[in-house]
């Protein structure tokens, strides 16, 4: 049991600027190299938060080779093919339509959910996505983390990235991710947000 002296701190000012008040989406890269080590911290990152029963239904593949690049850029938007071309990696969020299979190894405790969503393909949909898109906000903070610029896309023709990417699989794919350190002009002006009174109420 944690008491309150093991409560965790939270995160100082700059921290908390690198995630959200200073973070833009990056639209250019510089052509410094990512690693794969660091690919791999960004998900031992945001493996470990939240998703609905914890059934984690998100896959990520790294697209990172110039051959890889190839096969995946003509099937970006017209605006979002440069941006994918500069950057070193370009990471493609997917749901697993299987998702449900490993209960028993994340969640052993609702092993009876198993054959529920199994039957019914709307509620699987659902719980799917919903879980999935979270685990989309995470990764990108994830990269932010560790230092990286992340550039999120959801301008793709996803039937044509599914056929070359994830055929034979059950692996649907959901948004783009481009990776990188921020290159020259990467960020546009910062964008209004709403008013905290007009999107917030205490009861």
């Amino acid at each position: 049991m944690t008491t309150l002296d093991e409560r965790p701190a939270g995160l100082d000012e700059a921290a908390r600027a690198a995630l959200f008040g200073d973070a833009r989406t990056a639209n250019t890269f510089a052509p410094t190299p990512v690693t794969d080590e660091q690919l791999a911290q960004v998900w031992e990152l945001a493996r470990w938060a939240p998703t609905a029963a914890n059934l984690q239904p998100a896959r990520v593949l790294y697209v990172r080779t110039p051959e890889a690049k190839a096969r995946l850029v003509p099937l970006l938007s017209d605006t979002n093919r440069d941006r994918a071309a500069g950057a070193p990696v370009t990471a493609v969020l997917a749901l697993d339509e299987r998702f449900h299979d490993a209960i028993p190894t994340v969640a052993p405790f609702m092993t009876g959910m198993q054959p529920v969503l199994e039957q019914d393909a709307a509620m699987r949909a659902g719980m799917g996505s919903y879980s999935a898109a979270l685990q989309a906000g995470y990764f990108i903070l994830a990269v932010r983390a560790l230092g990286l610029a992340a550039g999120p896309m959801a301008g793709f023709d996803r039937e044509a990235v599914d056929a070359e990417f994830f055929a034979g699989t059950t692996w649907r794919s959901h948004l783009v991710v481009n990776i990188g350190y921020p290159g020259v002009d990467a960020y546009r002006p910062r964008l209004p947000r709403l008013a905290p009174h007009d999107v917030v109420r205490y009861v």
